[in-house]
Protein backbone atom coordinates (compact mmCIF):
# COMPACT_ATOMS: atom_id res chain seq x y z
CA UNK A 1 0.00 0.00 0.00
CA UNK A 2 1.37 3.70 -0.72
CA UNK A 3 2.03 6.12 2.29
CA UNK A 4 -0.61 8.77 1.64
CA UNK A 5 2.86 11.19 2.59
CA UNK A 6 3.32 13.47 -0.03
CA UNK A 7 6.28 15.35 -1.84
CA UNK A 8 5.57 18.69 -2.41
CA UNK A 9 9.21 19.03 -3.12
CA UNK A 10 12.02 17.07 -4.86
CA UNK A 11 12.47 13.12 -3.74
CA UNK A 12 15.33 13.32 -0.96
CA UNK A 13 17.68 10.48 -1.82
CA UNK A 14 20.46 8.90 0.66
CA UNK A 15 23.22 6.79 -1.24
CA UNK A 16 24.81 3.88 0.35
CA UNK A 17 27.58 2.79 -1.29
CA UNK A 18 31.17 1.44 -0.58
CA UNK A 19 32.28 2.16 -3.94
CA UNK A 20 33.30 6.17 -4.09
CA UNK A 21 32.76 6.18 -8.12
CA UNK A 22 29.74 4.21 -8.05
CA UNK A 23 28.34 6.79 -5.21
CA UNK A 24 29.63 9.71 -7.31
CA UNK A 25 27.75 8.39 -10.47
CA UNK A 26 24.42 7.76 -8.70
CA UNK A 27 24.80 11.23 -6.89
CA UNK A 28 25.33 12.84 -10.36
CA UNK A 29 22.84 11.30 -11.81
CA UNK A 30 19.67 12.41 -9.62
CA UNK A 31 21.44 15.39 -9.01
CA UNK A 32 20.74 16.31 -12.76
CA UNK A 33 17.11 14.76 -12.88
CA UNK A 34 14.37 16.84 -11.83
CA UNK A 35 12.48 15.98 -9.19
CA UNK A 36 15.25 14.78 -7.09
CA UNK A 37 17.51 15.88 -4.56
CA UNK A 38 20.92 14.04 -2.91
CA UNK A 39 21.40 15.03 0.33
CA UNK A 40 23.80 12.52 1.53
CA UNK A 41 26.37 9.95 0.44
CA UNK A 42 27.55 6.96 3.01
CA UNK A 43 30.17 4.27 2.42
CA UNK A 44 28.72 2.04 4.83
CA UNK A 45 25.59 1.19 6.82
CA UNK A 46 26.64 3.03 9.94
CA UNK A 47 27.21 5.98 8.36
CA UNK A 48 23.77 5.71 6.03
CA UNK A 49 22.05 5.39 9.68
CA UNK A 50 23.74 8.20 11.28
CA UNK A 51 22.58 10.28 7.83
CA UNK A 52 19.02 9.22 7.73
CA UNK A 53 18.51 10.63 11.12
CA UNK A 54 20.34 14.01 10.66
CA UNK A 55 19.28 14.96 7.07
CA UNK A 56 15.81 12.61 6.97
CA UNK A 57 16.08 11.27 3.04
CA UNK A 58 12.43 10.03 1.47
CA UNK A 59 14.38 6.88 0.24
CA UNK A 60 18.03 5.57 0.45
CA UNK A 61 19.78 3.80 -2.26
CA UNK A 62 21.29 0.64 -0.53
CA UNK A 63 24.35 -1.56 -1.00
CA UNK A 64 24.61 -5.08 0.78
CA UNK A 65 27.70 -5.39 0.65
CA UNK A 66 29.71 -2.98 2.68
CA UNK A 67 32.23 -2.94 5.33
CA UNK A 68 31.47 -2.94 8.80
CA UNK A 69 27.48 -2.68 9.52
CA UNK A 70 25.98 -3.91 5.80
CA UNK A 71 23.04 -3.01 4.25
CA UNK A 72 21.13 -5.92 5.59
CA UNK A 73 22.04 -4.49 8.80
CA UNK A 74 21.39 -0.87 8.43
CA UNK A 75 17.86 -1.63 6.58
CA UNK A 76 16.78 -3.51 9.67
CA UNK A 77 18.19 -1.15 12.13
CA UNK A 78 16.54 1.30 10.42
CA UNK A 79 13.39 -0.67 10.53
CA UNK A 80 13.89 -1.01 14.47
CA UNK A 81 14.43 2.73 14.68
CA UNK A 82 11.10 3.58 12.92
CA UNK A 83 12.45 5.43 10.18
CA UNK A 84 10.64 7.08 7.47
CA UNK A 85 12.91 6.36 4.54
CA UNK A 86 12.34 3.81 2.74
CA UNK A 87 15.39 1.07 1.57
CA UNK A 88 15.88 0.20 -2.43
CA UNK A 89 18.67 -1.70 -2.18
CA UNK A 90 20.69 -1.74 -5.58
CA UNK A 91 23.09 -4.56 -5.62
CA UNK A 92 24.88 -6.76 -8.16
CA UNK A 93 23.47 -9.86 -6.10
CA UNK A 94 20.31 -11.41 -7.10
CA UNK A 95 20.39 -14.56 -5.12
CA UNK A 96 17.89 -15.97 -2.61
CA UNK A 97 21.15 -15.72 -0.41
CA UNK A 98 20.92 -11.89 -0.58
CA UNK A 99 17.34 -11.02 -1.54
CA UNK A 100 15.19 -12.72 1.28
CA UNK A 101 17.05 -11.37 4.03
CA UNK A 102 17.40 -7.95 2.56
CA UNK A 103 13.72 -8.23 2.09
CA UNK A 104 12.70 -9.74 5.13
CA UNK A 105 14.74 -6.85 6.85
CA UNK A 106 12.29 -4.32 5.55
CA UNK A 107 13.79 -3.23 2.38
CA UNK A 108 11.29 -1.74 0.16
CA UNK A 109 12.32 -2.56 -3.31
CA UNK A 110 15.61 -4.54 -4.87
CA UNK A 111 17.38 -3.47 -8.02
CA UNK A 112 20.01 -4.82 -10.08
CA UNK A 113 23.02 -2.21 -10.55
CA UNK A 114 23.03 -3.43 -14.84
CA UNK A 115 19.19 -1.74 -14.77
CA UNK A 116 18.89 1.27 -17.12
CA UNK A 117 19.01 4.56 -15.88
CA UNK A 118 15.40 5.00 -16.56
CA UNK A 119 14.33 1.85 -14.83
CA UNK A 120 16.49 3.03 -11.86
CA UNK A 121 15.33 6.64 -12.14
CA UNK A 122 11.48 5.26 -12.08
CA UNK A 123 11.92 2.90 -9.19
CA UNK A 124 13.35 5.69 -7.28
CA UNK A 125 10.33 7.72 -7.70
CA UNK A 126 8.02 4.28 -7.11
CA UNK A 127 9.77 3.53 -3.81
CA UNK A 128 9.34 7.43 -2.36
CA UNK A 129 5.32 6.49 -3.37
CA UNK A 130 5.41 3.63 -1.35
CA UNK A 131 5.24 0.72 -4.60
CA UNK A 132 7.62 -2.20 -3.99
CA UNK A 133 10.00 -2.24 -6.80
CA UNK A 134 12.07 -5.40 -7.53
CA UNK A 135 13.95 -6.79 -10.69
CA UNK A 136 12.19 -9.25 -12.82
CA UNK A 137 15.15 -11.97 -11.65
CA UNK A 138 14.53 -11.19 -8.45
CA UNK A 139 10.28 -11.38 -8.51
CA UNK A 140 10.99 -14.55 -10.39
CA UNK A 141 13.15 -15.92 -7.27
CA UNK A 142 10.03 -14.49 -4.45
CA UNK A 143 7.76 -16.67 -6.58
CA UNK A 144 9.94 -19.06 -6.80
CA UNK A 145 10.32 -19.12 -3.13
CA UNK A 146 6.53 -18.87 -2.34
CA UNK A 147 5.59 -21.82 -4.53
CA UNK A 148 8.16 -23.95 -2.70
CA UNK A 149 6.69 -25.25 0.67
CA UNK A 150 9.04 -24.92 3.44
CA UNK A 151 12.05 -22.67 1.77
CA UNK A 152 12.89 -20.31 4.22
CA UNK A 153 15.84 -18.04 4.43
CA UNK A 154 19.05 -18.02 7.25
CA UNK A 155 18.69 -21.91 7.39
CA UNK A 156 22.98 -22.15 6.55
CA UNK A 157 23.92 -25.53 8.07
CA UNK A 158 23.24 -28.48 5.49
CA UNK A 159 22.03 -28.00 2.29
CA UNK A 160 17.95 -27.07 2.18
CA UNK A 161 15.68 -29.88 -0.24
CA UNK A 162 13.42 -27.12 -1.42
CA UNK A 163 16.78 -25.22 -3.39
CA UNK A 164 15.89 -26.12 -6.76
CA UNK A 165 19.30 -28.20 -8.95
CA UNK A 166 22.11 -26.25 -10.13
CA UNK A 167 21.81 -25.04 -13.45
CA UNK A 168 24.04 -25.88 -16.62
CA UNK A 169 26.08 -22.55 -16.47
CA UNK A 170 26.29 -22.84 -12.65
CA UNK A 171 27.55 -26.58 -13.59
CA UNK A 172 30.36 -25.09 -15.50
CA UNK A 173 31.12 -22.53 -13.40
CA UNK A 174 32.20 -25.32 -10.57
CA UNK A 175 33.99 -27.36 -13.19
CA UNK A 176 36.03 -24.85 -13.42
CA UNK A 177 36.54 -24.03 -10.07
CA UNK A 178 36.91 -28.17 -8.98
CA UNK A 179 39.82 -27.61 -11.72
CA UNK A 180 41.57 -25.44 -9.29
CA UNK A 181 40.56 -22.42 -12.08
CA UNK A 182 39.75 -18.88 -10.44
CA UNK A 183 37.07 -16.62 -10.30
CA UNK A 184 39.26 -14.52 -13.19
CA UNK A 185 40.38 -17.63 -15.49
CA UNK A 186 36.89 -19.06 -15.11
CA UNK A 187 35.39 -16.03 -16.68
CA UNK A 188 37.91 -16.03 -19.30
CA UNK A 189 37.14 -19.82 -20.42
CA UNK A 190 33.30 -18.97 -20.34
CA UNK A 191 33.41 -15.81 -22.20
CA UNK A 192 31.10 -14.19 -19.13
CA UNK A 193 32.36 -11.96 -16.54
CA UNK A 194 34.02 -12.35 -13.40
CA UNK A 195 31.20 -10.30 -11.60
CA UNK A 196 29.03 -13.24 -12.96
CA UNK A 197 31.03 -15.78 -11.78
CA UNK A 198 30.92 -14.78 -8.50
CA UNK A 199 27.29 -14.12 -8.75
CA UNK A 200 27.20 -17.84 -9.72
CA UNK A 201 28.93 -19.12 -6.80
CA UNK A 202 27.41 -17.02 -4.50
CA UNK A 203 24.02 -18.97 -6.39
CA UNK A 204 25.88 -22.20 -5.89
CA UNK A 205 26.75 -22.08 -2.34
CA UNK A 206 22.71 -21.30 -1.51
CA UNK A 207 21.70 -24.18 -3.42
CA UNK A 208 24.27 -26.43 -1.84
CA UNK A 209 24.18 -25.24 1.76
CA UNK A 210 28.06 -24.44 1.86
CA UNK A 211 30.11 -21.26 2.40
CA UNK A 212 32.39 -21.40 0.08
CA UNK A 213 34.78 -22.52 -2.62
CA UNK A 214 35.93 -25.74 -1.44
CA UNK A 215 33.26 -26.83 0.25
CA UNK A 216 30.55 -26.41 -2.77
CA UNK A 217 33.33 -28.58 -4.66
CA UNK A 218 33.08 -31.47 -2.19
CA UNK A 219 29.25 -31.46 -1.95
CA UNK A 220 28.96 -31.52 -5.78
CA UNK A 221 31.29 -34.56 -5.80
CA UNK A 222 29.38 -36.05 -2.80
CA UNK A 223 25.90 -35.48 -4.74
CA UNK A 224 27.43 -37.28 -7.73
CA UNK A 225 27.12 -33.35 -9.84
CA UNK A 226 30.88 -33.90 -10.67
CA UNK A 227 33.05 -36.47 -11.32
CA UNK A 228 36.88 -37.02 -10.62
CA UNK A 229 38.60 -36.52 -14.32
CA UNK A 230 40.08 -39.45 -15.71
CA UNK A 231 43.50 -38.89 -17.45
Amino acid sequence: MSDPRQHDGPIRLLVADDHPVVRDGLAGLFSREPGFEVVGEAADGAEALRLAEEVGPDVILMDLQMPGTDGVAAIRELARRGSAARVLVLTTYDTDAHVLPAIEAGACGYLLKDAPRDELLRAVRATARGEAVLASTVAALLMQRVRTPGATAGTTPGPAPSDGPLSQRELEVLRHVASGATNREAAARLFITEATVKSHLLNIYAKLGVSDRAAAVTEAFNRGLLHPQSS
